[in-house]
């Protein structure tokens, strides 16, 4: 009796099993289909992107639409540059600031901390819309209009990242700190010596997500920039929408180039992204 109550639950649990993977499956498909759709697009000619109904799969693959798209607007190389240049320092200066905040309000006591944390996480629901004037006023007095740091200043802390680095160092024991304090370390060489590499799956996801912010950002660099050469690369991805109708081909050949380096860090920390997001439901 007790063999078959087993052997039935087991058959339970397979086929919960496997009805669990049809759905993952499913839900991968369903993302991953419009990035599959844009890679085709881009490689089809312009009248089979425009044809209706639609197809799947282009008759002859158009390689050449790559070149073309690159080509289309002499700038596109520099709204590619100015992009990546943006991104990798906002990245690399949210990481710093959000070590340095997460440290200190997950391992660090002092007067108020609680209330300011609650009023920094508070600033998560405000719209950028409501703080998006200040802001570009704040730029154009310190005379960054134009400028690399109206770009990149803005954005050098973010709320999210201190929340993530903040649950890490929560779930630091103690002693941790007690220990190395007897070896003589100050909280900045502890931080930098012994909190920095356990904090980097943490901190791989905060910088991740700092660099696909800045990277997909088109409404503030427009404000702030008034020259061609200093705009990234959304808005190099606006040249082929044009009055006299869009380049579907063509634009989603751009769309491709523009995703590959985000792709390209995604998969690189794919192992250590699901780590530090893990990490942060714990905390």
């Amino acid at each position: 009796m007790a063999v078959t109550t087993d052997r039935h639950r087991l058959r339970q649990w397979r086929s919960g099993k496997a009805v669990v993977q049809v759905f993952v499956a499913l839900a991968g498909v369903a993302v991953a289909f419009p990035f599959l759709w844009m890679v085709l697009t881009a490689l089809k000619t312009l009248a089979e992107a425009s044809a209706f109904p639609p197809t799947l799969l282009p008759s002859s693959p158009q390689w050449s639409n790559f070149r073309e798209a690159w080509q289309r607007d002499p700038l596109f190389g520099q709204y590619f540059l100015n992009t990546g240049l943006v991104a990798s320092i906002v990245t690399l200066v949210v990481m710093t600031t959000a070590l340095l905040a997460g440290y200190a309000f997950g391992s660090l006591e002092f007067p108020g901390k609680r209330v300011l944390f609650a009023l920094y996480l508070a600033t998560m629901m405000i719209p950028f819309e409501v703080i998006m004037i200040p802001n570009f006023v704040t730029v154009a007095r310190l005379g960054w209009y134009d400028h690399y740091a109206a770009l990149i200043a803005p954005w050098s802390a973010n709320v999210f990242a201190v929340f993530l680095l903040t649950q890490f160092f929560r779930t630091l024991p103690p002693d941790f700190f007690e220990a190395a304090q007897l070896d003589g370390c100050s909280h900045l060489q502890f931080l930098w010596r012994i909190g920095r590499p356990l904090a980097g799956p943490a901190l791989a996801t905060a910088g991740l997500f700092a660099f696909l912010g800045s990277w997909n950002s088109l409404l503030w660099p427009l404000l702030v920039t008034q020259s061609r050469e200093m705009r990234t690369i959304e808005f190099g991805l606006s040249v082929f929408l044009q009055q006299e109708g869009t380049e579907p081909h063509l634009l989603m050949a751009a769309s491709t180039i523009a995703m590959l380096p985000v792709l390209a860090l995604f998969l690189v920390a794919q192992r250590t992204f699901v780590e530090g997001v893990s990490a942060g439901i714990k905390g």
